[in-house]
């Protein structure tokens, strides 16, 4: 028990191994990065023994954090995939597809997986089906039924279920949907998102009239020579479809319900549609219209997200001091051993559904990321708010991300490329065509073991694991506070904690003054989140899940404005959180409580 001691450093990270992570007769957190490193070093045709060893370096100490199911089920006997989070199969506009969407999302819940869906394809309420006549009651109602759903089961490992629902900026329902989780209680089970498009923003920006479409495909005939139509690229079709306009609102209009609804309760987020599809490695082979449960995975039907980060606290030399650095050759060493650890989960894990199995290995998707960067840029001297701050992150993702790439190059001499692979198209894709020439040369030449590569999540519980340090690229929530956690029986506890960076001062330090770079999510302006965000986004072929913290008596005016400065930030998208009665309690500072965004809480694994 004396090196299980030596590895945690607080009861509630002892607490989180214990209850989420370890598995049976396992007594100290070294057997269990033994067991993941056996398990997915299992895969390799050959030097097991070496790839084992290798990965139980980058394991030991918590260097590199797999997500959450990773660490709960590799090398374990338990029925679970080691993916965390899923987006599901395009639900058609029928009761059987309903339910057998429903049952789909059931089957990935039961394996400990997250979900997202989009509904945008369900009919607007009150309208008659094309055959039956029967009368619709709307996207956001059979939103509930997958709530109710979620909410009965108690996903494995005491993990919380967790799904994304999205709805098209010209969806009928739009409003309705906005405006679904303003009474307490409510859709609790879902994260809620607009999928906005170029043209909306547009119509934003020039105060234009916004139609209101659905497919008339779909709607029931006879009526529909009298019907204003349009052309729209709807979720599930892959060209423009003729669209019944049901009404036409004043784009302003729209833009200032969903900011009021986010103002309020935290809800909805906004995914740039456009740009996600745009920027999307595979663009020319698939489309996308949700994300995962927290958005840093933007995935197709039947996508999943397979994710691992860099703690880069652990690479920080001479903490607090004058000359403190950061070990570059050391992360890039890591990221080359983890690229590979990832790539093996595809092969060894199972997956809930056929058709998810197919998905996965035809497109081969990883998710290196970072966490621990708020910890880490105040051991070197620099503040999260800073250009200095923001230069340091984004230089750190820019080595990772290249390191990836190279490292994904040679898989594929080695082991062979994705399934998807293009040889003509994959190269010319923006984000490719962004990488260095030298690796652009490679990937012509050799291919590619992976579509996409880079992914920053919100790594709530996996942080806490390791021995709480900051959460993916957030800043510090506080420096101590009080936490709830999840237990395997659906019970909470509560511990009292200490920020990783503030133990590691009092350490070092003693009772010395904190400096001024200690600060907080809450004293940062929502400027600051943003151009953090921003500067990593540049290297980040897929997403990131940030929480843009707003202060309570954060003024509309100003707060209104704050999803168009992420649009022209260059972000996917953007969530905010301001604190408000609706939303659940689960983190409490300073004698007051504040509340963690949507369904997806610190409690959560990182996804």
């Amino acid at each position: 028990m004396n090196r299980q001691k030596a590895y945690f450093e607080t009861e509630i990270s002892r607490r989180i191994w214990d209850t989420k992570y370890r598995a049976d007769h396992e007594d100290t957190v070294v057997d269990s990065w033994k067991r993941i490193a056996r398990a997915i070093a299992s895969v390799e045709p050959k030097n097991r023994n070496d790839w084992e060893q290798r990965f139980f370096g980058i394991l030991e100490d918590f260097n590199f954090l797999p997500g959450g199911r990773i660490q709960h089920g590799a090398g374990t006997d338990y029925k679970v995939t080691l993916f965390n989070c899923f987006v599901m199969g395009t639900i058609k506009d029928s009761i059987p597809s309903i339910f057998e969407n429903l049952k789909e999302g059931a089957l990935t819940m039961q394996q400990g997986g997250g979900v997202g869906y989009d509904f945008s394809t369900l009919r607007p309420r009150g309208t008659a089906a094309r055959t039956t006549n029967n009368i619709s009651s709307g996207p956001v109602s059979f939103m509930r039924i997958w709530d109710t759903m979620c909410g009965t089961m108690l996903s494995t490992g005491g993990r919380r279920g967790a799904m994304m629902a999205t709805l098209r900026c010209d969806h009928p329902d739009i409003i309705e949907f906005v405006r679904a989780k303003q009474e307490s209680g409510q859709l609790t089970n879902f994260n809620l998102s607009v999928l906005a498009t170029d043209e909306f923003l547009d119509a934003v920006t020039s105060d234009k009239e916004w139609p209101l479409v659905f497919p008339i495909k779909n709607l029931r005939t006879g009526q529909q020579h009298h019907d204003q139509i349009i052309q729209r690229l709807w979720s599930g079709t892959d060209q423009a479809v003729p669209c019944k306009v049901f009404d036409t609102i004043d784009a302003r209009e729209l833009w200032n319900a969903i900011m009021e609804a986010t103002y309020e309760y935290a809800e909805p987020g906004m995914l740039f549609i456009d740009r996600i599809n745009r920027w999307n490695n595979l663009g020319y082979a698939e489309q996308i219209n949700s994300t995962n449960p927290c958005g840093e995975v933007p995935l197709p039907p039947y996508g999943a997200c397979n994710l691992g980060s860099v703690n880069l606290t652990r690479f920080v030399d001479n903490p607090f001091e004058d000359h403190a650095s950061l070990d570059l050759e050391e992360i890039v060493k890591t990221v080359r051993t983890a690229v590979r650890f990832l790539d093996n989960v595809i092969d060894f894990s199972k997956l809930p559904l056929p058709q998810q199995e197919e998905r996965v290995r035809q497109t081969r998707r990883i998710g290196i990321g970072i966490t621990g960067l708020a910890d880490t840029l105040i051991m070197l001297g620099q503040q999260y708010g800073s250009r200095e701050g923001r230069k340091t992150a984004s230089e750190v993702m820019k080595r990772i991300c290249h390191t990836a790439y190279a490292t994904s190059v040679e898989l594929a001499r080695e082991k062979g490329g994705f399934p998807l692979y293009h040889d003509e198209k994959f190269p010319e894709r923006p984000f490719i065509r962004s990488l260095p020439d030298t690796i652009q040369k490679k990937i012509k030449k050799h291919g590619i073991r992976n579509s996409h590569l880079l992914s920053i999540a919100p790594t709530g519980s996996i942080s806490i694991l390791a021995n709480n340090i900051s959460s993916g690229l957030e800043p510090v929530y506080d420096f101590s506070y009080s936490r709830q956690v999840l237990n395997a029986d659906g019970s909470t506890e509560t511990f009292e904690v200490e920020d990783y960076v503030y133990r590691k001062w009092k350490e070092l330090k003693g009772d010395q003054k904190l400096p001024g770079t200690f600060v907080t999510a809450k004293e940062l302006s929502p400027k600051c989140h943003l151009q953090m965000q921003a500067a990593l986004q540049a290297y980040v072929d897929q997403s990131i899940s940030k929480t843009i913290n707003i202060p309570a008596d954060y003024p509309f005016e100003d707060f209104k404005d704050i999803y168009n400065m992420a649009y022209d930030e260059g972000l996917k998208g953007c969530t905010t959180y301001r604190p408000n009665p609706t939303t659940g309690a689960v983190l409490e500072s300073s004698g007051q409580e504040e509340v963690e965004v949507h369904c997806c809480t610190v409690d959560r694994e990182g996804d």
